[in-house]
Formats: C-alpha cells, structure tokens, sequence
C-alpha cells in the first residue's frame, strides 16, 4: 500500500506522506535562506522513483521587474540563470535532505521556474522506486 510506512529489515520507516512533508519543509527553508525568499505554497509528490516539488510564489519582486520590464525576454533569461546556478550551487544540500528524507540517493535534479507564474518545479530521480508496486 503506497501510504502504509515502509519497512527496512525489522523497523517501520516513514509513511509517504511523512517524506513528501519533510521533504517539503526542507524545500521551503532552502528557498527562505538559500535564495532569500520562501514560496507561498509548496507540494511535494512522490512517484514510482521521481520526487516532484512545486513550488509557488518564488519570485522576488526585483525578479518580477526584471521578468515584466523593459527588454522582458533579456529579464526572462537572467532570472532563469540566476536561479539555476543558485540552485546547482546548494544541490549538495538538496540531495541530502532528500537522501535523508527517503533513504535513497539521487541520481539526477532537473528544475525549472515559470517568469509569468512565479510557480519552480524541482524533479528529482532517485536511484530507484521508493515503494513496491500495488
């Protein structure tokens, strides 16, 4: 059953839920002191071997100004850069939390931010399913 806890040898680990919530925490405070500002709602889903987070709200006003002003696809660019390598620089951390979330490592992170939406999608792919099939 996907929300029944997991089992490692003859200890009950964390349910679903309780990972996907941690995990989204962990998010939420990277985002606050990392990149300086927290989002307004976050969600974490687990599926098969992909963490998913979504993040909403992210954007600092200087970034919204800079994605909605002037030369807006040259503002678009930058705020996606910005953001990239900010986050490609705290990924150690990233892949801690989750490595320590649900007891797997990561393989690969892949994110991305909408400039219109304010909204960032961050995948992870783990080193395998987290749960058995049902």
């Amino acid at each position: 059953m996907l929300g029944a806890p997991m089992k490692r040898g003859n200890t009950v680990e964390k349910t679903k839920g309780q990972m996907e919530a941690e995990i989204t925490e962990a998010l939420i405070r990277f985002e606050k002191e990392f990149m300086g500002r927290g989002p307004v709602e976050a969600k974490t889903y687990i599926v098969d071997d992909m963490i998913l987070v979504r993040l909403k709200g992210v954007m600092s006003r200087a970034e919204q100004q800079l994605a909605t002003e002037g030369d807006v696809a040259k503002g678009r660019d930058l705020v996606k850069q910005i953001r990239r390598e900010a986050l490609e620089r705290g990924r150690t951390l990233l892949e801690a939390v989750v490595r320590d979330a649900v007891g797997r490592s990561v393989i690969s992170l892949h994110t991305d931010i909408s400039t219109v939406t304010g909204e960032r999608v961050i995948v992870f792919t783990l080193e395998g399913p987290l749960f058995p099939p049902s």
